[in-house]
């Protein structure tokens, strides 16, 4: 892994390689040490140029890609960002995510564009799960983001929508709490 120290750097090393990720940390917060344990221990993703920066010491990038919460991968492919991913992940996650070895469906042109959807789960709740099944058979993309692993995002969540439980589903920045789906269809375009 590579520390970067300012945006330019990261620009200049985002030219370097085809493909890149740079995890934001904070240092001295736990899941930032996770995050970056297990993107330090990978092996067999050398064709993917693995970055770090300390939003301690580094002010500039965190706010070009709106990111408020650490730690955060951000994944670009020839410069352009591509994926934000939150919280720590499995070493695993973060080898299938490099390798590119989840699904990725291929769009017809003549589809809508995608919503920007992201669920605040946890991996005990039986709703998150249904929302997130009823989700895939939509075929609806989105990002599952388990709050109970960052306590931060559980009250940022709670700030944002006044809730505290889960599910709850950020729709283009428009909050459903529950799995309600009258509301879901309504905001998905389904």
């Amino acid at each position: 892994m590579n520390k970067v120290l300012s945006l330019s750097e990261l620009y200049e090393k985002l030219g370097e390689a085809k493909s890149s990720v740079l995890l934001l940390t904070k240092s001295g917060s736990e899941n930032s040490d996770c995050a970056f344990n297990n993107l330090s221990n990978l092996e067999g993703v050398e064709e993917v140029q693995i970055l770090y920066a300390d939003v301690n010491e580094v002010r500039d990038i965190h706010p070009v890609f709106s990111v408020t919460s650490v730690p955060t991968l951000l994944v670009f492919e020839e410069r352009e960002l591509r994926n934000v991913i939150k919280a720590c992940q499995t070493e695993e996650y973060y080898k299938n995510l490099l390798k590119k070895s989840f699904y990725v469906a291929n769009l017809d042109t003549d589809e809508k564009p995608s919503k920007n959807v992201t669920v605040y789960s946890t991996p005990t709740c039986s709703w998150c799960n249904t929302l997130k099944t009823w989700l895939d058979k939509n075929g609806v993309r989105y990002k599952d983001v388990d709050i109970s692993r960052d306590q931060n995002v559980a009250q940022e969540l709670v700030r944002r929508s006044g809730q505290q439980g889960v599910p709850q589903t950020d729709i283009n920045g428009r909050i459903v709490v529950g799995f309600d789906q009258n509301k879901l269809k309504e905001l998905l375009d389904i």
